[in-house]
């Protein structure tokens, strides 16, 4: 094998596992749920925030934070006071659907959902697609302080949002601006008179094995239920639902569990609601990963000043998606930065800190890369066009230590469906792994 492949023996082995990741991560509770059975797998223990930890060198540990963010760490065996943390962070969100309350909707034969956007997707990549449903549903429980949540994933074609025809809106193809109230709710089936007023909350009762008057309230998305897939005439590229940001979610997964640092404290972290903000109890824009770094430091015996000194000595890596040029829009990248779907680690350097980089933070990335003979490239938006934010500002105003962000370069972000190069997964899942191995 030429030694500058030492980085990966198969690079398609790490798009099919990518390819099986996608297709089980279906909404974020089952993202965080295969997350927690890939660290099991590998001797992660998992602990609870509400308890006290005891923590030992060389263990390996991970929280389920309300079941769509997890944090994943090993304190490793060599680990002593004054040396640093290493954190690489992405998201389990992505745009979709999601279902309101009191959903059922029949009209001229036909029963729909009421449903709202989450995060910004591309509206009309959802047209004309086979749907599912997956999410959590809180019920009845012991306590009024305890429901009991069952996940659920109905893993078969039931929905559909159709197109109107062109010969009735003549004008669709020079542009139309959809309606979310309107144009993008879903139909699930024929209006049939079965006498059933709620009849999504009975097929939901029936789905998770409870009387539909114990289902007290869920949390359910719509999901493209299309596989992915290698295309291209050598199958140089991936195609699936999902991408932005399962594709991170694996690096962080594979990087840490492959790794093998001595000294310090290595750390992933998959938080929720990237799409919508970050804003939320369990999103990166929280006191969360600080609240689980006081517990690990506490846990292991540090003083306050031991716990900044740690940060202090810290390094932090975003993963997320970056636009690849299209090339049909080659006007809308940047004239002296176009990026490709060929195999690489894309760098993403942005003035205004939407992406948290600096020369010294894309040192270390340019340095692990070389080291490794990782392909890295570097991306900023055209000028004048406004490019997409990330969890690695924004965990960095929480965590002040140095930043970076990072990310495989895609195509149709926000889209239902997404296309990546096919080798792109193993330089990521690569240099996660160095990451977390080089001094």
């Amino acid at each position: 094998m030429d030694e500058k492949e030492e980085w990966i023996m198969d690079k398609k082995e790490a798009a099919y596992r990518l390819l099986e990741f996608t297709g089980k991560g279906v909404s974020p509770y089952h993202v965080v749920q295969e997350s927690q059975r890939i660290l099991r797998e590998n001797g992660f223990t998992e602990l609870s925030l509400g308890e006290k930890w005891s923590l030992e060198r060389g263990g390996k540990y991970y929280v389920n934070i309300y079941g769509t963010t997890c944090i994943a760490f090993r304190i490793n065996s060599g680990f002593e006071k004054g040396q640093g943390i290493r954190i690489a962070a992405a998201h389990t969100d992505w745009p979709c659907l999601r279902i309101k309350s009191n959903p059922e909707m029949s009209m001229i034969g036909y029963r729909k959902l009421n449903v709202e956007v989450y995060g910004g997707p591309i509206d009309a990549s959802w047209f004309d697609r086979p749907l599912s449903i997956a999410g959590k549903v809180s019920c009845k429980g012991h306590s009024s302080f305890a429901p009991e949540c069952h996940l659920v994933d109905f893993k078969r074609p039931m929905l559909v949002v159709p197109n109107l025809a062109i010969h009735m809106n003549r004008d669709l193809n020079n542009g139309y601006a959809y309606n979310a109230q309107k144009d993008l709710l879903p139909i699930w089936g024929m209006d049939e008179d079965d006498g059933q007023e709620q009849w999504f909350l009975q097929a939901l009762a029936e789905e998770i094995g409870v009387p539909k008057e114990d289902i007290y309230g869920f949390d359910l998305y719509v999901y493209v239920a299309e596989k992915g897939c290698l295309i291209g005439w050598n199958e140089e590229m991936l195609s699936s639902p999902r991408i932005d940001n399962l594709t991170s979610c694996q690096s962080c997964i594979q990087g840490l569990i492959r790794s093998s640092r001595q000294e310090g404290i290595d750390l992933i972290a998959m938080f929720d609601n990237e799409e919508c903000g970050s804003r939320s109890k369990q999103g990166a824009d929280s006191r969360m990963l600080p609240t689980v770094l006081e517990k690990v430091t506490s846990s292991l015996g540090m003083t306050r000043e031991e716990h900044l000194d740690l940060m202090w000595n810290g390094f932090f890596v975003s993963l997320d998606v970056a636009h690849a040029s299209h090339p049909n829009y080659r006007e809308k990248s940047d004239p002296t930065n176009r990026m490709t779907l060929a195999p690489a680690v894309v760098v993403k350097l942005e003035p205004n800190q939407r992406y948290a980089t600096d020369s010294r933070a894309v040192a270390v990335v340019e340095s692990i890369c070389r080291k490794r003979n990782i392909p890295c490239r570097k991306f900023v938006n055209r000028s004048d066009i406004r490019g997409g934010s990330t969890i690695g500002s924004i965990t960095s105003s929480w965590l002040p230590m140095l930043s970076v962000d990072i990310g495989a370069a895609i195509l149709a972000m926000h889209s239902a469906r997404e296309t990546m190069g096919a080798e792109t997964q193993a330089c990521m899942d690569a240099f996660v792994e160095a990451y977390f191995t080089e001094n």
